[in-house]
């Protein structure tokens, strides 16, 4: 008999607020939001250290929200007009995403990161009218208002003493503002990096609301005394939607502002976080720190350790009771994990291993899965169930089926369902040709699913090497086997051809060294690091997965903003 727990209906709450609060099947983002402030007032909701704590209860941000929204409406935002929203996270950034939603408008959020180039292609894209934003771009956009690269009519700013700040916003006389309803687009999403002919998702409220209920429904216990970390930058939806659960049922978010790993693990222990919201690089990052300080003590005691840590791992398998916090708290202590009871991981593959150890010692793993497209969840590996190698259980109110599936049921995952997007914005064509003629989304990942409404992932449809036997190889499964390497910052795998005469496509590995291990250490020994360590991979890979050719980079490799190497912008600029 299986052991999977049946879905929950987190969303049986808003049986109370129908016909008081919102009038729909669903509440949009605004409506919810005065169900939460109904529910927890005077609870915290939006934290930040910068340096000193910074919060606001949600009864406080209705207020700045409110007034906000008030003041939009008297500088002439019409409903359905687009505002964007681009700066490092904050609280003030998460204040005005909503002060837009409350107006009736459009929220465009876009990547801090980007070049201006692309932020002005974006806004002009989008039909942006007003942006917020802090003090890394506010200047720009002051020395060129009005210009054809900036099409923008008010400039506000998240950052006190630099320009109109956020805060200080205050309409002369009260306006009524007609209210979005839930099939109404509530964002527009562009995915990092976008050049070209960008693609801006749309969203409803309908699509970010009923996501972030079914995210919970797994189940994954979410609750009003949880504390939330969020460092992934807020206009990705990854990080987007688990604010809007910890939103819907009353937790609150500390945000990080800067990736710098002693920054992240004073957030943890002075805001007593207990749910850690990241993306595989920093959970390899701080568990190749934990096992460098451990074999740093000597073999002895590594030895002992890891042997302590696959008793623990045998033990929660066995009784499904994990002893890890009590056998390895002093560890967990050093990076302020002690009190996390789930890490959530999401953009990109986490490695079995990654989550076996960090089990082993006590801190479970939640990983997920989806597009910005979707919401973006649409699986997640639940604890009470928890499937190593898996990317989790398909929601509630999402369909998923594999299509033009191999032998061995391997093939593309396709999805619909009322978290599924309205389209591209002002792209027809483009949205037509994403979706099947029956209309389920084409999530271009190549996968396959079990019979417990598991999903596996094996790779990109786009990213597929053929072997010249026919073999098809996932470079990002290969990759993965990598992660619990330090010694690797970062790893790319690709085909390249071997023997022109024949075309042979053989496999390689582009390689950015970790180089805080390699100081005064010539290329020719790091070389040879690199190759001990792909010989070693290669031991546990199928024939022909194995890596034939190592490329050393002496510059790290561009990446998305929540860490994923962008695999069409690689050069390959050797050593």
């Amino acid at each position: 008999m299986s052991k999977l727990m049946s879905y929950t209906k987190p969303w049986k709450v808003l049986d109370k607020y129908r016909g008081a609060f919102f009038d729909g099947h669903w509440p949009t983002l605004p409506e919810m939001f005065r169900i939460t402030v109904e529910r927890f007032g005077e609870r915290s909701c939006w934290t930040i250290f910068d340096p000193g704590k910074i919060s606001l209860t949600f009864n406080e941000a209705l207020e700045k929200i409110e007034r906000i929204a008030q003041w939009l409406r008297e500088a002439g935002i019409q409903k359905g007009d687009k505002i964007a929203v681009t700066g490092k996270n904050s609280p003030e950034w998460i204040v005005a995403y909503m002060a837009a939603l409350f107006a009736g408008a459009i929220i465009v959020p876009i990547d801090v990161q980007l070049k201006q180039e692309e932020v002005n292609l974006l806004i002009k894209t989008a039909d942006v009218r007003m942006i917020f934003t802090d003090d890394e771009k506010i200047d720009y956009f002051n020395d060129n208002l009005g210009s054809d690269n900036n099409p923008i009519e008010h400039i506000i700013s998240l950052t006190a003493g630099k320009g109109t700040y956020l805060y200080d916003l205050e309409a002369q006389t009260p306006y009524s503002i007609p209210q979005p309803n839930e099939d109404d687009t509530a964002a527009i999403l562009f995915t990092s990096g976008t050049t070209g002919r960008p693609k801006g998702v749309m969203l409803s409220h309908k699509n970010l609301i009923t996501d972030g209920f079914a995210a919970v429904a797994v189940p994954f216990n979410v609750s009003e005394t949880d504390v939330f970390y969020a460092i992934l930058p807020l206009q990705h939806a990854y990080t987007a939607i688990i604010v809007i659960v910890a939103m819907i049922f009353g937790s609150e978010v500390v945000f990080g502002k800067r990736l710098v790993v002693k920054q992240i693990f004073r957030d943890l222990k002075e805001g007593h976080v207990n749910i850690m919201l990241a993306v595989p690089m920093l959970y390899n990052k701080v568990l190749a720190g934990i096992m460098k300080g451990l074999k740093e003590k000597g073999l002895l005691v590594y030895g002992l350790i890891r042997a302590l840590m696959a008793l623990s791992g045998l033990i929660r398998r066995l009784s499904g009771k994990n002893p890890g916090k009590k056998l390895f708290g002093f560890i967990l202590d050093k990076v302020s994990f002690r009190n996390i009871r789930v890490c959530i991981s999401g953009g990109g593959s986490l490695a079995a291993s990654v989550s076996k150890t960090y089990n082993a010692m006590g801190v479970p793993f939640v990983q997920g899965y989806g597009l910005t497209e979707t919401s973006p969840i649409i699986t997640l590996n639940p604890e009470e169930h928890y499937k190593e190698g898996s990317v989790g259980r398909v929601l509630p109110m999402c369909e998923m089926k594999i299509i033009n599936a191999d032998s061995n049921g391997i093939g593309e995952v396709v999805v619909r369902g009322s978290m599924v997007m309205q389209g591209y914005y002002k792209m027809p064509e483009e949205t037509a040709a994403v979706f099947t003629e029956d209309g389920w989304l084409k999530t271009g990942d190549i996968g396959y699913i079990d019979n417990e409404n598991y999903l596996y992932l094996t790779g990109r449809a786009k990213n597929i090497i053929v072997t010249s036997g026919g073999k098809n190889v996932y470079p990002e499964e290969i990759e993965n086997e990598f992660q619990l390497y330090e010694k690797i910052e970062q790893i790319l795998v690709r085909p390249f051809i071997y023997d022109e005469t024949i075309k042979d496509e053989r496999i390689e590995a582009l390689i950015y060294p970790a180089m805080d291990y390699f100081v005064n250490t010539d290329k020719a020994e790091i070389q040879k690091v690199m190759e001990e360590i792909v010989n070693e991979v290669n031991t546990r890979l199928l024939p022909y997965q194995r890596i034939d050719r190592v490329i050393l980079l002496e510059k790290s490799m561009e990446m998305t903003s929540t860490k994923k190497i962008k695999r069409n912008s690689v050069q390959g600029t050797t050593y």
